[in-house]
């Protein structure tokens, strides 16, 4: 399934791999270097999150000096803000980083695709923490397989394969990884879903892995519709947004125009009661003197004349 995967994938070359030094990575840099010798570059984001990670550091530069890869690392501070994940956090730095190494080091001509080793059973972790939260289909979409940042081009070619193939065919290339001990940590959630969670799974639903991955797939194509929609309806609306024209739609495509308004716009988004509170506004907006002061996402949506304002204080500042 690992080998199939490799053969299906057909990035531009030159090609970055994140690694990390873990199994996942391990093995998708070592599948890169034998099908493209000489076209692959490693990137390695040192998170400082914990004591271990010079020892990361230091296996990742042996491994790719004796592959012949050259290793570009980027030092990150991912502290998460008010409301944020770690996780959430550490992943943005983690790509805002490979930008700009790729800027920085890679230059003219350097890789502008990257392949990351998330997984089959990674997207099933990514599904069920969506669930416990009661996300929306950008939630339940999961992680995408491909995706542009920063001038990049990112890609996931493992979100078919289980974790254990990936360890297999290391221990058949006789290959050395490290273990991140935080992984061993069942006080992270998803530590605990892929331990506990997971095994259980396997036992009842032994095609989990590819169910849960066409459910994604359907909730991402039902997101690109509700994308689309939102888009049509803000050009109606404009940007701000008019209450007017928003008073004009229906209460659901109200709520799918605003969440793309704050999310494309002004990068936040609003919890389920912020955006009833808020629509519920909306439609009492009949008169000239009502005043409009919510709070929303990371800031805050207040009246403008005929127009919705988003703002952030911490920003204004």
């Amino acid at each position: 399934m690992f080998t199939e995967a490799i053969a299906a994938f057909a990035p531009r070359l030159p090609l970055a791999v994140a690694y990390s030094g873990g199994a996942d990575s391990s093995a998708l840099l070592r599948a890169c270097v034998a099908r493209w010798p000489g076209q692959v570059h490693a990137v390695h984001v040192h998170h400082g999150l914990q004591a271990a990670a010079d020892d990361f550091e230091t296996h990742c530069r042996d491994t790719c000096a004796a592959l012949g890869v050259p290793l570009a690392v980027a030092h990150v501070q991912a502290r998460h803000a008010r409301g944020q994940s770690p996780e959430d956090a550490a992943r943005r730095a983690r790509y805002t980083a490979i930008a700009e190494v790729a800027a920085r080091d890679w230059g003219e001509g350097g890789p502008r695709d990257v392949a990351l080793a998330q997984h089959a059973d990674d997207q099933v972790e990514t599904i069920v923490l969506a669930l416990s939260r009661g996300a929306g289909l950008p939630g339940l979409a999961a992680m995408p397989a491909q995706w542009e940042h920063g001038g990049l081009r990112f890609h996931r070619p493992l979100l078919q394969v289980p974790g254990a193939a990936l360890r297999a065919w290391l221990a058949e290339q006789g290959a050395a990884w490290i273990e991140d001990p935080s992984n061993a940590d069942t006080a992270y959630l998803r530590n605990g879903i892929r331990a506990e969670l997971l095994p259980v799974l396997e036992r009842l639903f032994p095609a989990f892995r590819s169910t849960f991955a066409r459910s994604a797939a359907h909730a991402a194509e039902a997101q690109e519709l509700l994308r689309g929609l939102a888009e049509q309806d803000l050009q109606a609306t404009g940007m701000p947004p008019a209450i007017a024209a928003l008073q004009a739609l229906a209460r659901a495509r109200q709520a799918n125009a605003l969440r793309h308004w704050l999310a494309e716009v002004h990068g936040t988004a609003p919890s389920a009661a912020q955006l009833a509170e808020l629509l519920d506004q909306i439609d009492a907006c009949r008169t000239r003197g009502h005043r409009l002061h919510l709070k929303v996402g990371a800031g805050f949506v207040r009246r403008s004349g005929a127009l919705l304002d988003w703002y952030n204080p911490a920003l204004s500042s």
